[in-house]
């Protein structure tokens, strides 16, 4: 999420619709020498080149439930828990 002035000011517009907005901490998306990936990024990379390399998606839902499926893959192989959030709009 961008934190431009913008952003900023609907954030209180955003909460009072049932939106709520997690600010990252600032890194470089691209993995330099002697640098570490922020872990979301890392995780991404790992979908991306494992689960869901070389596929094409006519749909964005079929995208979407692919990276479901491929970040449920790599929870069960990591042996970690996952927990899934759903977000309803009014």
């Amino acid at each position: 999420m961008h934190t431009r002035r913008l952003a900023k000011q609907q954030r209180q517009t955003w909460q009072d619709q049932g939106v709520f907005l997690c600010w990252l901490p600032p890194y470089g998306s691209e993995m330099n020498r002697g640098s570490e990936m922020n872990r979301i990024e890392d995780q991404w990379h790992q979908l991306k080149t494992h689960e869901i390399a070389g596929r094409m998606f006519e749909h964005e839902v079929d995208w979407a439930d692919a990276s479901i499926d491929g970040i449920e893959a790599r929870s069960t192989k990591g042996n970690y828990t996952l927990e899934r959030f759903k977000f309803i709009s009014t």
